[in-house]
């Protein structure tokens, strides 16, 4: 059987320092000259786009005429300096469990994120990942989160000439909403508390599986070869 694994980013292989966070509300900063425009806004789990949407609408600013692109675009200008910070950091056994999947007949790696998908290579390139991850859904590929995993399927097919439903799916983040976007649809889920969620909260999200950190991940892969 073959099976599909998918990682958020922010919080699960990698927590980039605040770099996102800094990246858009300088953006904000620089087009409206609106400082801490995101102040007391949660932004985990959430697409950029839908981020970027409840900025606009908090300060009563429009979305049309080019104004979420052009946001985006200095979104990323930014990100490509704040990502440079002494914070950033790979979080515990994720190198080690992407070359342990890496190497496994039937394995197939992707990204399931709200990182629109220049914003994700940016992040990952920071820690020579993205050699990991030749396919993906992204928060410009859907801003509703809930409709990524298919996306992803699909793209995999479409690169590999796969077939995997979502069922064949294991879909690895560290909050809430990676649950919500997952398990509905037949995936495997998995979250570890390496981001703004704790252990015990995450418990009650209805995760198949919720681990500290991905150290001890690969036990659970292994269980699964097993089926």
């Amino acid at each position: 059987m073959n099976r599909f694994v998918l990682f958020d980013i922010d919080g699960t292989l990698i927590d980039p320092g605040g770099a996102g966070r800094r990246s858009v509300s300088k953006a904000f900063c620089q087009m409206f000259s609106i400082r801490d425009a995101f102040a007391g806004v949660t932004m985990a789990g959430k697409t950029d786009i839908q981020i970027i949407r409840e900025g606009l609408s908090i300060h009563g600013l429009p979305s049309g005429d080019g104004v979420l692109c052009s946001i985006i675009s200095q979104y990323i200008r930014n990100l490509r300096i704040e990502i440079n910070n002494k914070r950033r950091r790979v979080m515990p056994g994720v190198v080690e469990l992407l070359n342990a999947l890496k190497a496994m007949d039937g394995y197939w790696l992707g990204l399931l994120t709200g990182n629109i998908e220049r914003g994700a290579r940016i992040k990952l390139g920071a820690f020579d990942l993205n050699e990991y991850f030749t396919v993906g859904a992204f928060g410009d590929d859907n801003e509703d989160r809930n409709r990524l995993l298919p996306v992803a399927v699909e793209k995999l097919r479409k690169a590999e000439n796969i077939d995997i439903d979502c069922s064949d799916c294991i879909v690895i983040g560290d909050t809430p909403k990676d649950v919500q976007c997952s398990k509905p649809l037949g995936a495997t889920s998995i979250v570890v508390s390496t981001g703004p969620y704790s252990y015990e909260s995450l418990l009650e999200t209805g995760a198949d599986y919720v681990l500290r950190d991905l150290s001890h991940a690969m036990n659970l892969i292994d269980a699964f070869r097993l089926r």
